[in-house]
């Protein structure tokens, strides 16, 4: 897999949040146009858009925000088992030091630090646009 899109309100905190997770800020454009309109299947499409990547790897993750046309409302706080892409997972070496660092970009807690046998501290955090992310640190 090349790279996971997702849309966001607010472009800049969205930045800031997966920064803070550990990826890099590979580059940042604005995207409108006749190419831009058919590939999204609308009309008058403007978007700014951040490529994240996974440090040492060529896996990223693609911020975006639509300036035009306006979509509907996503629900920031629909529940982990709503159909669709609902989490994206990050392997950390410190979960506690992390949700520190996430909190004060509005991170918080979805359910419990969980402790899944003898293999992972696990939890889902609520970040930007209600994105879930769970945060995995294995148990050594």
């Amino acid at each position: 897999m090349e790279h996971v899109g997702v849309v966001v309100d607010d472009l800049a905190a969205a930045v800031a949040f997966f920064v803070e997770l550990g990826l890099e800020l590979e580059g940042e454009a604005t995207v409108e146009g006749r190419v831009v309109d058919l590939i999204n299947g609308l009309e008058g499409v403007r978007s700014d858009i951040a490529m994240m990547r996974v440090p040492d790897t060529r896996t990223r993750l693609e911020l975006c925000r639509y300036h035009a046309p306006s979509g509907p409302a996503g629900d920031p706080h629909a529940p982990a088992n709503t159909p669709g892409i609902r989490h994206l997972l990050f392997a950390v070496d410190d979960l506690h030091d992390v949700l520190d660092r996430l909190r004060p970009h509005g991170a918080e807690l979805v359910g419990e630090l969980v402790r899944y046998e003898d293999s992972y501290w696990l939890c889902y955090v609520r970040g930007p646009a209600g994105i879930i992310v769970e945060l995995a640190e294995t148990i050594s």
